[in-house]
């Protein structure tokens, strides 16, 4: 990520959810409001134009939804870290946005503390999901129970996939090819019942491995 300072894009089409968020945000050091979207159309064109390191995203907004407006995001800027803002009725759609890579997940009537600790973690890329909402999005969701153990290796790739490295990066620090690695992501997620990174790293925690 550039520069000094943390980036943040807030994208909320609800004006009073902005201005909370902002007036928390200025108050943390080292971190600054880049800009503000109205809908997921605007996310989608200021993610471009501002190039922000984090941005928080409603689900639920007009002209493009959150979850598009991730799909986008992740497509053209995947240096940007999404964190979903939510409410405690939107279990699916937050299982969608962990699998198109969000970094983590705040409900909008967060606390500062939370809020500060959730950006800077995904400025850094990591992924910090708190354990209430760990739990709701996996209560729902069938887990594979016949052969969950993970190797070594896959634990190995695991925790460096939980400390936000990439897949060419766990490669370099394993010396082993990217194409290795994402075959062992895949036989976790296929162990683990999820499909994508932020998933497994969940699940991973709910049961005590990381």
């Amino acid at each position: 990520m550039g520069g000094s300072e943390i980036r943040v894009l807030i994208a909320d089409d609800h004006l009073i959810i902005r201005e909370g968020l902002r007036l928390i945000i200025e108050t943390a050091d080292g971190i600054c409001v880049a800009g503000e979207a109205r809908d997921g159309l605007e996310a989608v064109k200021m993610s471009e134009e501002l190039e922000p390191d984090v941005i928080l995203m409603d689900l639920r907004m007009p002209e493009m939804d959150g979850l598009t407006a991730i799909g986008i995001i992740r497509e053209n800027r995947p240096d940007s870290a999404v964190i979903i803002l939510t409410t405690f009725n939107e279990d699916d759609l937050m299982r969608q946005g962990m699998a198109l890579g969000a970094r983590g997940f705040l409900l909008k009537d967060t606390d500062r503390k939370t809020l500060i600790e959730n950006i800077r973690a995904a400025a850094a890329g990591n992924t910090l999901i708190s354990p209430d909402i760990i739990e709701r999005l996996l209560s729902k969701k069938t887990i594979l129970s016949g052969n969950a153990a993970l190797t070594a290796r896959e634990m190995e790739i695991l925790r460096r996939a939980a400390d936000g490295l990439r897949s060419k990066e766990i490669a370099w620090e394993l010396k082993i090819t990217e194409r290795t690695v994402k075959a062992h992501l895949s036989n976790i997620y296929n162990k683990l019942g999820v499909d994508s990174k932020t998933a497994a790293v969940a699940e991973a925690a709910r049961r005590g491995w990381l």
